[in-house]
């Protein structure tokens, strides 16, 4: 009887594997032909935190990432939330076709990953990981992302310098590929909460047309990234 305590205090004693921090590797890829992310953030947090919702309008803090790319009022919500988190994990810029990688660790609680950027050039389109829940078994896990709109700003693709929450227009293209003196594809879009990305439109004339986009460069469908996240 007294061994028999013995081991089941012992078990009681003894946390789970699931209950130690985990060490997590993350590599994002841009998969695109002609897309940058601007800096990303990369945040492991707890089941009651969210960036954002799709088919639902977006936050504040989500607009001022998908339109300039400034992820400050989302990291800060996420220190509010006890979350780890690494901001521009690239140290800049990740250009199509190059990854990044990252680590994180899943202590008190934060066992749900997610992962923002703005994609340039793009009105209010971002990549995203909302909320996926972290395995606890040790192993390599491989996936892909979708882009998504904001719902914050017409797709007009008028390149323009802007960024700045409610100001119309794309900040720049990374490449310099662009054209100029576009008139804009659209002025006003039908949904205005956060949905799947349609993608750019462009067009071939570098001196005028709707679009500053070129169509042979800035062209996209999902998915946009990859991710490799390693349980260790």
């Amino acid at each position: 009887m007294k061994t028999t305590l013995l081991t089941a205090a012992l078990l009681l004693a003894v946390p789970t594997s699931s209950a130690y921090a985990q060490q997590v590797e993350i590599t994002v890829t841009n998969l695109t032909q002609g897309l940058y992310y601007t800096p990303l953030l990369v945040s492991a947090h707890n089941s009651d935190t969210a960036l954002f919702s799709l088919g639902e309008m977006a936050s504040p803090e989500l607009q001022a990432m998908a339109e300039g790319g400034d992820i400050s009022g989302l990291s800060a919500m996420l220190t509010n939330a006890n979350a780890t988190s690494v901001e521009n994990p690239a140290g800049g810029l990740l250009a199509p076709a190059m990854s990044t990688t990252t680590m994180l660790d899943t202590a008190e609680g934060n066992n749900y990953l997610s992962i923002v950027a703005m994609l340039l050039p793009t009105n209010d389109g971002f990549v995203g990981l909302n909320s996926w829940k972290i395995p606890s078994e040790v192993g390599t896990y491989t996936f892909t992302l979708n882009a998504y709109d904001a719902g914050t700003e017409a797709n007009n693709e008028v390149i323009n310098g802007g960024g700045a929450p409610g100001v119309l227009g794309i900040p720049a293209d990374p490449s310099g590929k662009n054209g100029t003196g576009a008139t804009g594809v659209t002025m006003v879009e039908d949904n205005n909460k956060v949905h799947i990305h349609r993608g750019n439109l462009g067009d071939d004339d570098l001196s005028g047309g709707k679009s500053d986009l070129v169509n042979s460069v800035h062209r996209w469908l999902n998915p946009v990234a990859r991710v490799t996240v390693k349980v260790m």
